[in-house]
């Protein structure tokens, strides 16, 4: 599966894994969420040791349960553009 927005995905994600500057935690989920998705659709696993961190990052992604994987991308491609677009304007 190597279409156009696969590609655009996996450009998009080596960026914002690159980014020498943090960024803030609610986009942080976001992105954790949409790759999830993109990659693993509505396959929740049901974890028994659920620290904070982790609840935070599986409600993120519960709450895209409805979104296909090519949403998904594209809603990660979108995200990672405007991040990286306001990292490059500072």
């Amino acid at each position: 599966m190597n279409s156009d927005l696969d590609k655009e995905f996996k450009e998009a994600f080596i960026k914002i894994s690159e980014l020498k500057e943090a960024v803030t935690p609610d986009i942080m989920l976001k992105f954790y969420a949409y790759y999830k998705q993109a990659n693993y659709g509505s396959n929740l696993p049901f974890e028994n040791d659920l620290n904070v961190r982790n609840a935070f990052k599986l409600n993120a992604w519960m709450q895209l349960k409805d979104m296909s994987s090519e949403e998904a991308k594209q809603e990660y491609i979108k995200l990672a553009n405007a991040v990286l677009n306001k990292k490059q304007s500072k």
